[in-house]
C-alpha cells in the first residue's frame, strides 16, 4: 500500500526534525538555560502524548493525571532512598503501578459522563494530593532528596554537563510519539476514537467501551509514570506540590488541548508554546510576578474553549483550507 504524498512530506520534515534536535545541543554550548528549557519541553511534550491517549483518542477528559506523573516519581525515588534500587531498575515498577492505579480509578470513574467524569479524576487526584502531604513514609509535604551518587549512565545522574538528561528527554518523547502514531493506526486506536465519537454505537457492535478506556488509561498512566521517573533523576528531588499538584494536572492537559488533541503532533506544538512562555515569564516578572505564568494558561484554556477547539493544528488545518478555497477556480472556470 503506497503512502500519500502527505504521509511522505510529513515523514521527510520529522527526519529533519530530529536530525536538527540532535544537533541543537551543539550550537546551545554553554547556554544550561536554553539546554534545560528544551530538555522540559521534550518531556511535558510526552506527558501531553500520554494524556492525549485517553484524552484526545479516547474522548475522555481528565483533569487528574498529575496523580500517574507523581506516582512515577515517587515510586522510583522511594525504591532509591528506602531500598537502594538502582532508577533503571525502578523504572519498571515506576511505570507499572500508576498503569494498575489507573485501571483501579477507571472502574468507577468510566461510569461518569462528561463534567462528573472530569470532577471525579480531579477528586481522586486531590485525595492523593492530600494524603501525601501528611505521610510522614514518602516525606510529608517536606518531600525527599534523592541520594546524589557518581554521574553516569549507570545511576541516571548528570551533575556538571546536563546534556544527557536532553538526549534522554528527547529519546523518551520520540520512542512514546512513535508507539502513539503506531496505536493511532491500529484497531486499538480505531475502536479508542469510535468511543469518542459514539460509545453506545459501539457497544451496540458489541464491543465494551469500559474495556477499551480502562487499557487507554493505563496506557496513558504508564507513560507519564516513565516521565515522572525522568522528572524525579533530573532534579533528584520530590514533593507532593512539584509533582501532585494540581496545576500538574491541567499543564498536562492543556499542552495536548492547546496544539490539538487527538492529534499526533499536538502535545509537542503545545509543549513548544507554553514551555518556553512559562520560562520566560517567570525570568520577566521574576519574584514580582509569582504565578503569572498560571494565569496565562488560565488564559489560553478560556481564548481555546471559545474560539478554537481543535487546538493549533484545528487552526493550521482551517486556514490551509481556506488558502485552497480561494486558490481553486470558481466554479464554470477552465
Amino acid at each position: 500500500m503506497s503512502r500519500s504524498p502527505s504521509s511522505r512530506r510529513f515523514g521527510i520534515l520529522a527526519i529533519i526534525g530530529l536530525a536538527v534536535l540532535v544537533l541543537l545541543p551543539l550550537a546551545i554550548g554553554d547556554r544550561p538555560f536554553e539546554l534545560r528549557m528544551a530538555t522540559l519541553v521534550f518531556l511535558f511534550a510526552t506527558m501531553g502524548q500520554a494524556w492525549n491517549v485517553i484524552g484526545g483518542y479516547g474522548g475522555q477528559i481528565s483533569i487528574g493525571h498529575g496523580l500517574y506523573f507523581g506516582l512515577g516519581a515517587y515510586t522510583s525515588a522511594l525504591l532509591s532512598l528506602k531500598f537502594g534500587v538502582n532508577p533503571w531498575l525502578g523504572m519498571p515498577l515506576a511505570i507499572l503501578l500508576p498503569a494498575v492505579c489507573a485501571t483501579i480509578v477507571g472502574v468507577p470513574c468510566f461510569r461518569l459522563r462528561g463534567h462528573y467524569f472530569v470532577i471525579a479524576t480531579l477528586v481522586v487526584a486531590e485525595a492523593v494530593f492530600q494524603i501525601f502531604t501528611v505521610w510522614d513514609w514518602v516525606g510529608g509535604a517536606i518531600g525527599i532528596e534523592i541520594p546524589v551518587k557518581r554521574e553516569g549512565w549507570l545511576n541516571f545522574q548528570f551533575h556538571r554537563d546536563k546534556t544527557p538528561y536532553y538526549y534522554l528527554a528527547l529519546g523518551l518523547l520520540v520512542f512514546v510519539t512513535g508507539g502513539i502514531w503506531w496505536l493511532s493506526q491500529s484497531r486499538l486506536g480505531f475502536l479508542l476514537r469510535a468511543v469518542r465519537d459514539d460509545e453506545e454505537a459501539l457497544r451496540s457492535l458489541g464491543f465494551s467501551p469500559q474495556l477499551y478506556k480502562s487499557i487507554a488509561m493505563a496506557l496513558s498512566a504508564a507513560i507519564l509514570g516513565a516521565a515522572g521517573t525522568f522528572h524525579a533523576q533530573y532534579v533528584l528531588f520530590v514533593d507532593p506540590f512539584s509533582v501532585l499538584g494540581l496545576h500538574i494536572s491541567v499543564l498536562i492537559a492543556l499542552f495536548a488541548i492547546l496544539g490539538g488533541a487527538g492529534t499526533l503532533v499536538g502535545p509537542v506544538l503545545g509543549a513548544a508554546v507554553l514551555v518556553p512562555l512559562s520560562e520566560y515569564s517567570r525570568i520577566a516578572f521574576s519574584g514580582s510576578g509569582r504565578n503569572v505564568d498560571l494565569l496565562i494558561y488560565g488564559f489560553l484554556i478560556m481564548v481555546i474553549a471559545a474560539y478554537q477547539p481543535d487546538g493549533l493544528v484545528g487552526w493550521y488545518r482551517r486556514l490551509v483550507g481556506s488558502r485552497h478555497r480561494k486558490g481553486a477556480p470558481a466554479k464554470g472556470e477552465t
